[in-house]
């Protein structure tokens, strides 16, 4: 029997109905969160995503900017746009799209944004925080997404074995963070697997949920995936499709339809993780914005 669909765009729609309320009264209470966003360069990737993060921000009548910058720009020129917005009361959420342009030092820029405006999680502060359970640091969107879709789908993660594959700063080291910590959607005995695992197969073949951030289109088969186990694909890649008009179409880190044949769930892509990421950044600024209101 073919494994249920695990709906993203409905858990984000959902989850995004529910942050509505909190929304509207700290509106009443005379602060609309806003959000801001710098993108560097012409990366066609980059630049939907953030034109997706602008249209979720216009739907849940969030404030928010897109700052962008030509790809030859300097990184003093970052930095000092950042100081900017650090400094903007109407900005209390900061994201710098990934990836930057050689030149310019992506850590450098990352860690000079203010910890209490880092809605992507990735300030050496909030990484720090969410490696130990603390509540008040902002948990990275995609990872955090993949905790609620998990949770709101009815899969129990204490006791269970959680396969990640991949360790990017990103996604899955802070994945492996979450599914560790004590309590709902954590609990977990995590085994992160990478580019240098030695036999990968024999472990991913033991994870209860899979949870797959690799970066390799459909690198993971259904000979890999424990019959029953929860499929989450965190990858989204583009490949050559000359019989579409668009010639090219999108897939998973995962054999989608392969795998769906083992597995008990799995997320599709596009559809699965992605709405979350972007419902979970809006979560975070909010939680953002929360913090500047007067007690």
């Amino acid at each position: 029997m073919p494994a249920r669909l695990i709906d993203g765009v409905a858990i984000g729609d959902t989850m995004r109905a529910e942050l509505a309320g909190e929304i509207a009264a700290l509106v009443a209470a005379g602060t609309t969160p806003g959000l801001a966003a710098v993108l560097v360069g012409d990366n066609p990737a980059s630049r939907t995503y953030v034109r997706m993060k602008g249209k979720a921000c216009d739907d849940a009548g969030l404030y928010h900017e897109t700052i962008e910058l030509p790809a030859d720009t300097g990184e003093p020129e970052v930095l000092a746009l950042v100081r900017r917005l650090n400094a903007d009361i109407r900005i209390h959420g900061i994201l710098v799209q990934l990836p930057l342009p050689p030149q310019i030092n992506t850590q450098r820029v990352l860690r000079s944004v203010d910890p209490r405006k880092d809605v992507d999680g990735f300030h050496p502060e909030n990484v720090g925080k969410v490696a130990v359970g603390d509540p008040s640091g902002f948990r990275p969107a995609t990872p955090y997404g993949v905790q609620q879709l998990l949770l709101r789908s009815g899969f129990a993660t204490q006791g269970r074995h959680a396969v990640v594959v991949g360790r990017s700063v990103i996604v899955g080291r802070p994945m492996a963070s979450l599914l560790l910590q004590d309590g709902p959607g954590g609990n977990a005995t995590v085994t992160v697997c990478h580019s240098r695992t030695r036999d990968m197969a024999s472990i991913t073949r033991q994870g209860d949920i899979l949870i797959v951030a690799i970066g390799k289109p459909e690198f993971i088969g259904g000979d890999m995936v424990k019959p029953g186990a929860v499929v989450i694909d965190v990858g989204v890649n583009r490949i050559d499709d000359p019989t579409l008009k668009k010639g090219y179409r999108l897939v998973g880190d995962v054999k989608f339809e392969e795998v769906r044949g083992v597995a008990e769930a799995i997320t599709p892509v596009p559809g699965g993780v992605g709405p979350m990421t972007i419902t979970m950044l809006l979560y975070n600024t909010v939680q953002a914005a929360r913090q500047w209101v007067p007690a």
